[in-house]
């Protein structure tokens, strides 16, 4: 079932992670090369399932689908999916999911002198000072970002 709430434009959808069966592609143990190609490269393969690497507190990792244009400059973008980790304890610099005033917002926490800023990486959104008057929350910490290249 989808959510309904209030978004500043950042964020389109919310899903919980659902663990269920493993989902487990090949890894070739090879490195590919951005440079020359190597002429003779041994490899393995094996098993690698994402939730491995995407997921460390599953009961606390939820999705988010991004929709607009405030995060370009941190590479994330429309249509992007957005792993979130609530379990971490958001700091200054992280991406995080803020909820302001009932309103979900994706961007960059910044925390100088005591002051809480939600900035944009994205010159053309301004950033946003969390006043004591706010109701305000870190909902999460962006751990991964998955975009279609």
């Amino acid at each position: 079932m989808k959510k309904i709430f209030k978004t500043d434009g950042s964020i389109s959808d919310i899903y919980k992670a659902h663990l269920g069966d493993k989902v487990s592609r090949p890894l070739f143990e090879i490195k590919v090369p951005a440079g020359f190609p190597s002429p003779a490269t041994d490899y393995t393969e094996k098993e690698l399932d994402l939730n491995e690497h995407l997921i460390a507190h599953p009961k606390h990792t939820y999705f988010m689908k991004v929709d607009g244009y405030s995060m370009i400059g941190a590479g994330i973008y429309p249509g992007d999916l957005a792993v979130i980790d609530r379990a971490i304890e958001p700091c200054s610099n992280r991406i995080v999911i803020a909820l302001v005033d009932g309103e979900f917002m994706l961007k960059r926490l910044i925390i100088d002198k005591g002051e809480y800023w939600l900035v944009p990486e994205n010159d053309e959104f301004k950033p946003t000072k969390i006043t004591e008057d706010a109701d305000f929350i870190i909902w999460g910490v962006v751990t991964y970002v998955i975009h279609q290249v």
